[in-house]
This record gives C-alpha cells, structure tokens and sequence, in this order.
C-alpha cells in the first residue's frame, strides 16, 4: 500500500447496497462516516474513549474538514481507510488525515484532514487539552 503517512492505525471497509447512491457508487457521506468511526476507533486504541473525554469534561471537536474525492467505489470493493494524527500544539489544536484505497488495485479513493479543536464539553469552549488528551494524543503524531 502506498499510504501518505507511515503506520496508519486501519479498518477495512466494504460498500453495502445501503452505502451505494443513485450513481451506483458510494456516497460520498458515507466516507465521512467511516472517517468518524476511524476517528473513534484510533481514539479508543490509544486509550481515550468517549466516557474518558466525558469524565475529563473535554473533547477534541472537528472545527474544519475537507475531503478530496478522487476515485469512485463501488458495492462489495474492498477498501482500507488509514488515519493518523499529524500534527498538535499541545495546547489545543490537533490535525487528523485520512487515506481511502482499493484493495484491489491501490488506488486512491479519498483523502481527508480534519481540523480539531480541544472544547470543554459543558460549555462547548475551546480549553486547553488536559495532561490526559497530551500523554497519549502527541506520542501518537506522525511524521
């Protein structure tokens, strides 16, 4: 696989009928789905759930996103989507990317970049990432 970053925490993915739009291929919010379920999964992986972000009153929330669309997919395409942090001040900001390919050709699906910004959940402020989100959100970053 060529990804853009190296070690990408994975899930592999396959279109349903319930995924596929009136094109005959996957709706392009479905990818954005997928990209959130990634998003979680990586966040749980490395040790922070949603009761974790709860119990610390804190979240990382999406402030900006975009998706590039490259390449259609198609029901039963197996597909890998990859995600990676990549960037963080440490303070309240981090970068989250995403990679969508084709098993059986490698092609490039969707690439996507979230924009995030550490709130305070009971107010929806920004607030600076506790020692928590920085102990395991910043070993993570990759190059």
């Amino acid at each position: 696989m060529t990804w853009d970053y190296p070690q990408p925490y994975t899930l592999k993915l396959t279109p349903a009928s319930s995924d596929i739009d009136g094109l005959q291929h996957t709706n392009n919010a479905v990818y954005v789905q997928w990209c959130e379920v990634i998003g979680w999964a990586h966040s749980e992986q490395l040790g922070l759930s949603l009761n974790n972000y709860q119990e610390l009153n804190r979240a990382m929330a999406i402030r900006h996103a975009e998706y590039d669309y490259l390449l259609p997919s198609v029901l039963g395409d197996k597909l890998i989507l990859g995600t990676w942090i990549v960037a963080s001040d440490g303070k309240l900001n981090m970068e989250r990317r995403f990679q969508l390919i084709r098993e059986a050709d490698q092609a490039i699906i969707m690439r996507g970049k979230w924009d995030l910004v550490c709130i305070e959940i009971s107010t929806g402020k920004p607030k600076r990432m506790p020692p928590e989100f920085c102990d395991i959100y910043l070993p993570a970053i990759v190059k």
